[in-house]
């Protein structure tokens, strides 16, 4: 059973999606779902606190909340940024996602690799067929 420490906060479901696509470890993925109520932190915080915990939100106003409630509250998170021109976490193209999360630590998944598999995996069902 691996333990995990790191944790990243993403906002919604297709942030979270888009961030698994990318990434190459085990690693807990929490979604606020947007609003983050009192109840809500205090809930989270309590298991947060042995955890390495990054903030990954979009780029805008209500991104801007989280990021505040989390220094706010645990002071020690990190937060990861995503440039304005994306404005989304799951807008952000692949490639540029993984180049954010590798300069945090993050082990990504390395995209030539993962088509040359899919290739691979197509080529050989191709020749089963004939």
């Amino acid at each position: 059973m691996t333990i995990l420490n790191q944790v990243i906060i993403v906002e919604g479901k297709s942030d979270k999606k888009r961030v698994k696509q990318v990434i190459d470890q085990p690693i807990d993925i929490i979604c606020t779902n947007g609003t983050m109520s009192v109840d809500k932190i205090d809930e989270m915080i309590d298991t947060l606190y042995d955890k390495q915990v990054y903030i990954l939100v979009d780029s805008d106003d209500e991104g801007e909340k989280i990021r505040k409630w989390f220094k706010h509250y645990l002071s020690e998170s990190r937060h990861i940024r995503i440039d304005k021109q994306y404005c989304e976490v799951a807008r952000c193209p692949k490639r540029y996602l993984s180049r954010v999360l590798e300069k945090h630590g993050f082990t990504v998944k390395d995209e030539e690799k993962v088509a040359k598999a899919k290739l691979d995996y197509i080529a050989e069902r191709v020749s089963l067929l004939t």
